[in-house]
């Protein structure tokens, strides 16, 4: 298949472009800067220039491939405290592929939720979520002719290609308060994936998933935060201790609202029905290899 990707020059392209063109598949992949085209070129893939805001140019290139992986979303946006915009513009770009494939049968896969496939924690924890409204998109094209297919990417997703996620985020902090912190008794969960076993589920999904799929892709199903902030501290010689609530905001900027999130995610629907096989490091097995700590 000839295959669109957006966010082509993003950590998590990085694996799955290789994937892609590793099973014999074309990629072509949407570039808005000189280093992100360089880093699409060296990964084997063609470049095409553009961006989100181009939705004439996206329909063109949706309309050209066999398949639209979309991965970008306006990370500078939720960072600083624009989440709903960043939401809306991705909706609008869903809309822009999802009308232009509309009838054909091609595949269009996309990051998110919709209706959280049976799983009344994640409904709850993510109900407040404006990118749920992205993943009721799918769900709405499934019935019009799109092979619509969601993939539920965990909060950590983590190898020496994760340069700005939730590990780095809590280290960086770390570093410039002298506490790794954690919020309440830090036994809240995150559910993780290692890079390279994510790449394999989305090149398995672009393959093997049927329309109005939603897949989970958490290789580990929760992992408490109190854990990852205690290896942290620990390989930064710093205490891991709890952050008062009245404190979150203060200790860990945009991020105090996401340090308390308790969401274990279940895989084995998506493991059955792919045939996916999670084989890399785990979260805290990888942090312990020491590269999240180097070049600071």
């Amino acid at each position: 298949m000839r295959v669109f990707v957006t966010g082509a020059g993003g950590h998590i392209a990085s694996a799955v472009i290789p994937e892609l063109l590793n099973a014999g598949h074309e990629v072509v992949g949407l570039a808005r800067s000189e280093d992100s085209a360089a880093a699409v070129k060296a990964l084997g893939a063609e470049v095409r220039r553009g961006d989100l805001a181009d939705l004439d140019g996206l329909r063109a290139a949706a309309a050209d491939a066999d398949a639209v992986v979309h991965l970008a979303f306006d990370h500078a946006a939720m960072a600083a405290g624009d989440m709903a915009g960043a939401a809306a513009a991705d909706r609008t770009v869903v809309r822009a592929f999802g009308e232009t494939l509309a009838g054909t049968g091609k595949a269009l896969l996309g990051v998110g939720m919709g209706r959280g496939d049976g799983n009344e924690h994640l409904a709850e924890a993510y109900g407040a979520n404006p990118r749920l409204a992205t993943g009721r998109l799918f769900g709405e094209f499934a019935e019009r002719g799109v092979r619509a297919v969601l993939v539920g990417i965990p909060p950590v997703v983590h190898s020496t290609r994760d340069r700005s996620g939730f590990l780095p985020i809590l280290i960086r902090t770390a570093r410039a308060t002298g506490v790794s912190g954690y919020a309440g008794d830090g036994s809240n969960r995150w559910s993780a994936v290692h890079t390279l076993d994510l790449g394999r589920l989305f090149r398995l999904a672009l393959e093997k998933a049927p329309s109005g799929a939603e897949l989970h892709a958490a290789a580990e199903e929760g992992v408490a935060v109190r854990d990852i902030a205690e290896v942290i501290g620990r390989r930064l010689g710093v205490p891991a201790e709890s952050v008062p609530g009245e404190r979150l905001a203060g200790h860990f900027g945009f991020f105090g609202g996401l340090i308390s999130l308790d969401v274990p995610v279940r895989s084995e629907r998506t493991r059955e029905l792919l045939g996916w096989q999670p084989v890399e490091a785990g979260l805290l097995a990888d942090l312990e290899e020491g590269h999240y700590f180097e070049g600071e």
